[in-house]
Formats: C-alpha cells, structure tokens, sequence
C-alpha cells in the first residue's frame, strides 16, 4: 500500500496526467458527438436527394457503438492513455529519479506494478465512463433515424462498452512493460503510436504471408474483440481474441519486470 501511495502521490503531483486526462475526455466524447452529428447530416442529404427524385450514388451512414465508442475512446483516448503510462516510467529515467525510487523501494517489481495499477485502474473507470458518454452523445445528435444502431438491443453494444474500459487497462499494463523496456520516452511513444498504426496494417501489404500473419496481431484481436474484424480472418472468436491479448500483455510486462530486475538502475 506504500508503494501504491507513493506513485500516487507522483503521479498526480504533476501537471501532465491532468492534461492528458482532459485531452482524453475531449477526444472520446468530442469524437463521439461528431460520428452523431455526421451521420444525421448525411441520412438528411440523402432523403433530400430522395425528395427531389434524385437517385443518391451513396448509401446513408448508420454509425454503430464501434464508431461512436471506438473511434474516440478506445482510439485515440487509450492512446494518449497509453503515453501517459509510458512517460510515468520514461521520465523517471530520463531525470534520475528512478534510482531513488529504487533505493526506496528495492523491490522494482512492486514499483512497476503500482504504475501499471494506478494508472490501468483510472483509464480503466475513466474509459468506461467515456464510452457510456460517447454512445449517448452519438445516439443523441444522431437522432431516431441515423441512430438506429446505437441501441443496446443491437448485439454486441455492451461488449464494445466494458470491452474498451478492459483494453483500455491492458494497454496501459503494455505502455509501462514499453516504458521500462525502451527507457526513452520518444522511442517508447513512437512504439506505442506506430504499433497499431502503421506496422500492423503494413501486413496486409505482404499477400499470403501477411494474410497468415494478421490473425497473430495483438491491436488487430484487440479490434477483434470489441466486433471489427478488419477483413482479417481469425481462428478464433472475440472471446479468443481477448485472451491472446491478455497474454501478450503478460509476456510484454513480464519481460519489463526481469529487465528491470536485472539490469543498473
């Protein structure tokens, strides 16, 4: 409990993680009222154009709890989640306090773990927040018509809710495993942006090979699980894709804990 109090106390004695808690909330409900907004616009137009005896060239955009939730919370929100935890360990390395911390404290893995903890548990009840504000937001702006699937009876709705809040606490685990690892907050946060980003997409690019790849993805069965399968076709289900993911989370942090019991401080 010492040890959880004292990387509480640094954790919000410092500007930053009030910052990116604002930057969080603002991309996750903002994001989620445009989807909203976006798709009421664009289901008008297309009556508009029916009205007039037009045939429309598009089909009107239904937004689902994905597009709502998924783009704001659980994009970029769990990102900015993600370089907050990572700079919680980087930035302790980089000023030297990491050593007092671990004279302190000689058990590093109990340090790490607090980390992962405070931080997996706040992103954990703020992005389930978040989520439950952004479908509503979106449900709200988009009206009866073009929100017709932001309902709760539509399957799948509530495991894109409680799903981001539970990725949200294992990427952040990821985020400290990174920090740890790497030491340096820029290689550590160009890691975590480029990851889900551009690297795992770049499979698709490599044909058959790429294609037997992509189902091992970690970020593309974390997508999986909360419903976009990407075109990717996996050997298991979003439940399966979960799991995958809980154990690279595992693997990830693990290797951070023996790193750093093992190497100078």
């Amino acid at each position: 409990m010492s040890v959880l109090a004292a990387e509480r106390i640094k954790i919000t004695s410092t500007k930053s993680p009030w910052w990116c808690t604002v930057a969080i909330v603002v991309l996750g409900l903002g994001l989620g009222a445009i989807v909203g907004i976006t798709s009421k616009i664009g289901l008008n137009s297309y009556n508009d154009q029916l009205a007039q005896g037009k045939t429309p060239d598009y089909d009107p955009y239904l937004p689902s709890v994905y597009d709502a939730v998924g783009s704001g919370v659980g994009g970029f929100g769990v990102m900015v989640l993600m370089i907050l935890a990572a700079l919680t360990v980087t930035s302790e390395y980089r000023f030297g306090v990491i050593r007092t911390t671990f004279q302190a404290i000689p058990n590093r893995s109990a340090v790490l773990v607090a980390k992962a903890a405070i931080i997996g548990v706040f992103g954990l009840v703020l992005s389930f927040v978040l989520g439950l504000g952004a479908f509503y937001l979106a449900k709200t702006f988009a009206g009866g018509d073009a929100g017709k699937l932001l309902s709760f009876d539509v399957d799948g709705t509530w495991r894109v809710i409680y799903g981001t809040a539970i990725l949200a606490f294992l990427q952040v685990v990821i985020a400290v495993g990174v920090g740890a690892l790497l030491r340096q907050s820029a290689g550590a946060i160009a890691l975590l942006l480029l990851w889900p980003l551009v690297i795992e997409s770049l499979f698709g690019l490599f044909g058959s090979f790429g294609r037997a790849v992509q189902p091992f993805l970690p970020f593309a069965n974390a997508s999986h699980f909360l419903g976009s399968d990407g075109g990717i076709d996996f050997h298991w289900g979003p439940i399966g894709s979960l799991i995958y993911f809980i154990v690279f989370t595992a693997i990830v942090f693990g290797a951070a804990l023996l790193v750093v019991n093992r190497r100078d401080a």
